[in-house]
């Protein structure tokens, strides 16, 4: 056999085993189809409604830190606060980003149903006229009402509400800091303002006698108004609140991510939210 051909048939028999190779069952590498990537999943978002102006509880303000989070319709301004640190808290435990949004306190409650909210996280009580139209969450803190007066006031030596009969006493519209007032017998019940800072800056006009304030938030006003005094009541002399303290607020309908909040809630030692609203009472705005 000549060389020629011999190289011939060299060629057929790799030219063979090479189209066998590939009828194995698999498929050349140019004929493979391109597999298609997964699609990445996207991590589940928590919209909170909060005023964003009641310290300790909330607050805005216009530096970026490690413990605010932007204010989605306030570009430029973040939210920190006691509220916020909760917020935090409970995001991190269902893994999913948390938005702040600023809205009216008077708005809260009708966005949350609206859908334009997931939870409310503002310092809310769980009374018994909001339970009809939302859930609430176990209490992340409680609450226990007073009133904060001028130290020169006449009234500076209280030791009942009754002892403020004819005074004239301000609260905050739409919430317990006002509807409580009515327990004080011939008491001046003053048109309430929409915030707690409008109340303190009333009491400082001396527009006002007393105005209704959460114990809890105390240490913050008087840190910057020196010359108030806060009156504090024994059982039995102070106000009738009927709810338990500042709770997450939600749908009706969201009973599942309501046992998760609660959940996440119970994880979290009272040693621990102690020292949230202290850090939170020393940072907020002076």
């Amino acid at each position: 056999m000549n060389m020629r051909r011999v190289f011939a048939l060299l060629a057929a028999l790799t030219m063979t085993l090479s189209l066998a190779a590939c009828g194995a069952g698999e498929e050349s590498p140019a004929q493979a189809p391109a597999q298609e990537e997964a699609p990445a999943q996207e991590r589940a978002q928590i919209r909170v409604g909060m005023e964003c102006a009641y310290a300790p509880n909330n607050w805005q303000e216009d530096t970026a830190t490690d413990l605010n989070v932007p204010i989605e319709n306030l570009p430029g301004f973040y939210a920190d606060g006691n509220d916020v640190q909760i917020a935090r808290h409970i995001a991190e435990d269902l893994d999913a980003d948390l938005v702040i949004v600023k809205l009216a306190w008077s708005g809260l409650i009708e966005a949350l149903n609206a859908g334009q909210i997931d939870m409310i996280i503002a310092g809310m009580a769980d009374t018994a006229e909001r339970r009809e139209s939302i859930n609430f969450s176990d209490p992340y803190k409680t609450t226990e009402y007073g009133l904060m007066v001028n130290g020169d006031s006449a009234y500076a030596g209280a030791a009942s509400i009754q002892d403020f009969s004819g005074a004239s006493v301000l609260g905050q519209k739409d919430t317990m800091l006002d509807t409580v007032i009515d327990q004080i017998e011939g008491v001046n019940h003053l048109p309430a303002v929409d915030s707690v800072p409008n109340q303190i800056a009333r009491l400082e006009q001396k527009t006002c006698d007393a105005i209704v304030v959460n114990m809890e938030n105390t240490p913050g006003y008087l840190a910057t108004h020196p010359d108030f005094k806060v009156i504090e009541f024994a059982d039995g002399e102070g106000f009738t609140l009927g709810f338990n303290g500042s709770c997450v607020g939600l749908r009706k309908s969201d009973t599942e991510l309501l046992d998760q909040v609660n959940a996440s809630l119970a994880g979290l030692s009272e040693e621990a939210r102690a020292e949230i609203l202290a850090a939170a009472n020393e940072r907020q705005p002076k």
